[in-house]
């Protein structure tokens, strides 16, 4: 059986480590060709590792998403390699909470440049390109439908105390979904959403103080055992979610089988439907 993904070229933002990983090595299951991204080239390029290892295809793009010249460089780097550009999913990012008052500019921006401007950067220098791929196959009397998936939280949608910056961010992107629907889709582009509850990974999932340079700041990672397991309390199924299941949510917006399904935000929460 032909795999579902079999040939298309999917960018993903983030995907050295943790959800980002799962997403790509999802994708890449699926007969997907991969632009890997992450901060630091060692987890890149073992993603890439593992994805050929596996048969699959991939080239690693690395750099910080809210690097002006990023954008360019990430959707370059599919064109020139693969020659086309199917899927892209902005999923790279951290948080880096405060309460309002302690809040600083620098924090808020940070958050805001990772989660929000750096998707609205790469989305505007795909759209030449898909402009042009789609013309192009018009005019040949083909149809393909690219896909687009924006990832957000139940912070974005329900807000969180100590994420003021995280939250605006994340809603802001929920909001860049529903107009790019709109926009793209006369390209036969659709654009969705994922609003993920705790999903455990090194920046959410480790116990204990632990830290993350992240655009050369050093940022605290890592949450209270105690706090996690309050947590997980609220949560319908009684857990946080794998890298890998939250992988099995942006797969489904990926999919031939969702090609009609545009401008809807999923939450993948285990139930949770608030904060």
């Amino acid at each position: 059986m032909t795999p579902k993904l079999d040939g298309k070229v999917a960018l993903i933002t983030g995907s050295g480590r943790g959800i980002g990983r799962a997403i790509a090595l999802k994708l890449a299951s699926e007969g997907a060709r991969l632009v890997i991204n992450d901060l630091d080239a060692a987890p890149a390029q073992e993603t890439v590792d593992a994805i050929r290892a596996a048969g699959g295809q991939a080239v690693v793009c690395v750099g910080s998403v809210a690097a002006p010249d990023f954008a360019d460089r990430f959707i370059g780097t599919a064109v020139n390699e693969y020659q086309g550009l199917d899927i892209i999913v902005n999923n790279a990012g951290y948080t880096w909470d405060s309460v309002i008052q302690k809040m600083t500019d620098e924090q808020w921006y940070a958050m805001i440049d990772c989660h929000l401007t750096a998707p609205f950067r790469i989305l505007r220098a795909a759209q030449p390109v898909i402009r042009a791929l789609s013309k192009s196959e018009a005019e040949a009397g083909q149809r393909a439908v690219r896909k687009v998936v924006n990832i957000s939280s139940v912070a974005g949608l329900f807000g969180n105390a100590g994420q003021t910056n995280y939250s605006a961010a994340k809603a802001g992107i929920v909001g860049m979904t529903q107009t790019l629907a709109k926009e793209w889709g006369r390209m036969n582009v659709t654009v969705n959403c994922i609003a993920f509850g705790l999903i455990k990974t090194r920046l959410t999932g480790t116990a204990g103080e632990g830290t993350a340079i992240i655009d050369s700041r050093e940022i605290k990672v890592g949450v209270n055992p105690g706090l996690l397991a309050t947590m997980e309390q609220t949560i319908p199924l009684g857990r946080g979610g794998t890298p890998e299941e939250a992988a099995g949510a942006v797969y489904l917006f990926c999919i031939p089988e969702s090609d009609y399904v545009s401008g809807q935000t999923l939450l993948c929460s285990g139930g949770l439907t608030g904060i």
